[in-house]
Order: structure tokens, then C-alpha cells, then sequence
């Protein structure tokens, strides 16, 4: 019984000679002709730069990446499939600004429509998306400002799904960075962001030239998303996303006077951070870190992995200092059980201080046990069978 006892708690202490990042550790000033800038690393959340990151403004078309969020997670769940085809609405085809100008009554996949947004920062391709998910732009809005609390953004308020100027639609940068830290756990959105030409229309008489309105995608390595903006009030806007070394970097410029001037802060901040600093993982998604104990299950046991890979961002020629981790596992765990069900944390700490965390989560779906097993296992307990 001390053994199944140990099981429901188990800490593993061990240390680790890295360092581990503080935001903003030196005076950097790369975002001087922005409104609002902030740099991020994907994995740990670490910043490395901001100024006015928490500054509610108007984000124009980079609006579009919650709009993306909540398509790939419908599409995740089983809501949408890329195949689907999209009627556009005499509402979704009236969008001005950017478009890839669908007709009322026009049909188009899923994919399409994607490649419309991603690429061409379709107006139009936003809102018959919008309707088509949610039955109206309305209602998408909603369930788009319901995500943005989920994820407990505080500067952020929609009111459409493209970004097209309206009253007391804004975002932050540092808000801006986290949805795109949560869409980038999709992988396959890259494989739409980073394109920089395609076609849509390309078996018509008619076809429509898409040309990526990131022009870093194509002129800085490593660069694969992710969405500009441009309107009067938001000026000039682009949040990027590079994947080098094993490392992926998101950054956000808000209110550059220029494209140009929008592309070098972006450019300088990602030449920072993959001249100064490296990701050392520690472990991987899925990771199994342990077993819980179920009671009544009809397994007994469950394994426990970790839900997103856990990393600690260094900073290159730095003393070394160090890093405890502890994990803990649930006890009392009862049958039944779903598959991703949290079951315990594991947590770094730098001289007693929480550095980062992530959930530990049941590996499977642990149903209750029969009748018939219960006895078994009663008589093995007893009898020793």
C-alpha cells in the first residue's frame, strides 16, 4: 500500500545548469517608429521586448488571426471540414478593402477560403467564413470575443471578423501574440501563411493571382506567418512568426508609418532574438511523466503525460544558474476518467521563485470497471491469486 500511496504523489527533484530568461533584460529599442511592439518566444511565453504592449488599438486585418483560430479549431473538433463548401452571402461579398472578390452566391471550399484569408487578407472570404461557422458575422463576433476571454486577454475587444474600421474594435500587441501563440499550435495554418503566391479560381477563365500581403515570408528566412494590417487609424501592423533553430518567434508591430519601417522592426527584433538566444527542451508533447492510480477503473493505473512541450529560452553566454523541477501527481483519482483529463503539474522554479508550468494529463480513457473485475481483483487481494 506505501507503494500505491507513492504513486498518487511523486516529486521529482533534479537540477538543471541553465538560466532562464527575464523580459527586457537590457535597454533595446527596436520598435522607435511604433505605436506598440512586443517580441515573444512560442514555447516558454518568455518576452524579450515590448513597449506599450498592453495599449488597446485598432489592429486592422490582423483581426483575422482569431478569425483563423476559431476556423482551425472548428475544423479540429469536427465542425468544419476543408472540403466544405462556403456560399457567399450579398453581406460577406459587399466587404471593401482587401478581397479576393467572391460573387453572391458563390461557392468555395473550406481550403479556398483559407487561402483567401491567409494569403490575401480577404475581407470578403472573412465574413462568409464568419456567417458559415456561427450563421452570422454577429454571432462569430461573439463566440470570438468569448476565446479572447478564455484566453484571458484584457485589451482586446472584436466587433467583426476582419478588422475593417469600427467603433471600439481594438487589440493589444501582447494580445495579438498570445492568439497567435494559440494558433500556432496548429501546425497546418503555416502551411497557408507561409505561401506567398497561389491561385484561387485556377480552372476558370478567370484566375485570381493571390500574392502574400507578408512580403518576410519570402524575404526572411525562417519567417511563416503569420497576418498584416493596414488601415488610417491602425497605420501600418504585422504580426510575424520565424521558426529557426528550433526556436519559433512571434512578433507584433502596431502603428509603423510604413511597410518598410514595419518590416526592419520586425526584422531587427527577430535578428535579436536568434543572435542572442537558444531553446533548450526539456520535453516533448505527450511526454509520459509518471503513473496515477484509478479507482474502480478498469485499468489501475493510468500514465500521465505532459500536455505541451516544456523548454526553458537561454540566453547565449550567460552564467549558468539553477533550476529545480517538480512534478506532481494527483491522488484520489476515480474512474471514469477522459483521455487529457489533468492529473497533475510540473513546475521549474529559479531559487524558489515559479518560472513556467504545464498540466500533466491522462494518457487515455480510463472507463469504471466491471462488476466481474471488482470481484477478481477482491479475491486476488484476498487470496493472493
Amino acid at each position: 500500500m506505501k507503494n500505491v500511496v507513492m504513486g498518487f504523489l511523486t516529486i521529482l527533484v533534479f537540477i538543471y545548469q541553465t538560466p532562464f530568461v527575464q523580459a527586457n533584460e537590457e535597454n533595446q529599442d527596436f520598435a522607435d517608429e511604433a505605436t506598440s511592439a512586443i517580441l515573444m518566444e512560442r514555447d516558454t511565453g518568455e518576452v524579450l521586448y515590448e513597449k506599450n504592449s498592453n495599449e488597446a488599438l485598432p489592429p486592422a486585418s490582423m483581426t483575422k488571426i482569431m478569425t483563423m483560430l476559431l476556423i482551425m479549431e472548428a475544423i479540429d473538433d469536427g465542425d468544419l471540414s476543408w472540403d466544405e463548401k462556403v456560399r457567399t452571402s450579398e453581406r460577406a461579398a459587399s466587404m471593401g478593402g482587401s478581397q479576393i472578390f467572391l460573387e453572391p452566391g458563390e461557392e468555395m471550399t473550406v481550403e479556398q477560403m483559407m487561402k483567401g484569408i491567409a494569403i490575401a487578407s480577404g475581407n470578403d472570404a472573412s465574413v462568409a467564413m464568419a456567417e458559415h461557422l456561427a450563421g452570422s458575422e454577429k454571432e462569430f463576433v461573439r463566440l470570438m470575443n468569448e476565446r479572447a476571454k478564455e484566453l484571458g486577454l484584457k485589451n482586446t475587444n472584436f466587433v467583426n471578423s476582419n478588422g475593417l474600421p469600427a467603433e471600439n474594435h481594438y487589440t493589444s500587441s501582447y494580445d495579438l501574440a498570445i492568439i497567435g501563440k494559440e494558433l500556432l499550435h496548429h501546425e497546418k495554418i503555416t502551411e497557408f501563411t507561409s505561401v506567398y503566391e497561389d491561385y484561387l479560381r485556377e480552372d476558370s477563365d478567370d484566375p485570381f493571382w493571390l500574392v502574400n500581403t507578408n512580403k518576410l515570408v519570402k524575404f526572411y528566412p525562417g519567417v511563416d506567418g503569420l497576418k498584416t494590417g493596414f488601415t488610417r487609424d491602425a497605420m501600418y501592423c504585422l504580426t510575424a512568426t520565424a521558426n529557426k533553430d528550433g526556436m519559433r518567434m512571434i512578433s507584433v508591430v502596431m502603428g509603423a508609418p510604413t511597410p518598410k519601417d514595419r518590416n526592419r522592426q520586425i526584422t531587427e527584433m527577430f535578428d535579436y532574438a536568434y543572435s542572442q538566444y537558444k531553446l533548450h527542451n526539456l520535453y516533448e508533447a505527450q511526454d509520459v511523466l509518471g503513473k496515477v492510480r484509478v479507482d474502480k477503473g478498469s485499468n489501475r493505473e493510468v500514465d500521465v503525460m505532459i500536455e505541451e512541450p516544456l523548454s526553458i529560452l537561454i540566453k547565449k553566454g550567460e552564467d549558468i544558474e539553477g533550476m529545480t523541477e517538480k512534478v506532481t501527481l494527483n491522488k484520489d483519482v476515480k474512474a471514469p476518467i477522459e483521455q487529457g483529463t489533468q492529473l497533475g503539474k510540473i513546475v521549474l522554479e529559479n531559487d524558489g521563485k515559479e518560472v513556467t508550468s504545464k498540466n500533466l494529463v491522462a494518457s487515455d480513457s480510463i472507463e469504471r470497471a466491471s462488476l466481474w473485475q471488482l470481484v477478481k481483483r477482491t479475491s486476488s487481494l484476498m487470496f493472493g491469486g
